[in-house]
């Protein structure tokens, strides 16, 4: 348990810190996590990749909420959204920049010959693997779509 290896000791911080918003999130992920060890056909351990692709979903799941908070004219409930949503990308690896992302994007892109719009397929299927968890899947593929497009 790689980037979750701190979360009971951080539960524990939360706690004696009376940190209301802190604690809900981690218990959130500790409650993802044991449901994803003990699903059928679950091995009992996450792999690394597995739980970067759980924290991934759990602040997907809040910024998703926080807009539809905030398009409903709703900012009391899309604020703490929003900070559970910072709280839960904290055990994230780093996320990287946009220019990075675009060298990576550009370096696979040459690696699988891409021409044009028609390998976007191609491009992000070697793409989601190689940057799994250090970028959003969404940003990656605006990437893919402006260095095709161009």
């Amino acid at each position: 348990m790689g980037a979750l290896s701190t979360l009971t000791e951080e539960m524990k911080n939360a706690m004696r810190a009376k940190d209301s918003l802190k604690l809900e999130s981690l218990r959130a992920i500790k409650s993802a996590v044991l449901l994803a060890q003990t699903s059928s056909g679950g091995s009992g351990e996450l792999s690394d990749e597995e739980e970067i692709q759980l924290l991934q979903r759990l602040v997907k799941q809040r910024r998703d909420s926080a807009a539809i908070f905030r398009d409903q004219n709703r900012p009391d409930l899309a604020e703490p959204e929003e900070a559970q949503a910072e709280i839960i990308a904290a055990f994230l690896p780093a996320q990287l920049t946009n220019e990075e992302l675009a060298a990576a994007v550009q370096s696979i892109i040459t690696t699988t010959a891409a021409s044009g719009m028609q390998d976007m397929g191609k491009v992000m299927g070697m793409a989601s693997k190689q940057l799994a968890g250090k970028a959003d899947g969404k940003r990656i593929a605006d990437t893919v779509k402006k260095i095709l497009g161009s």
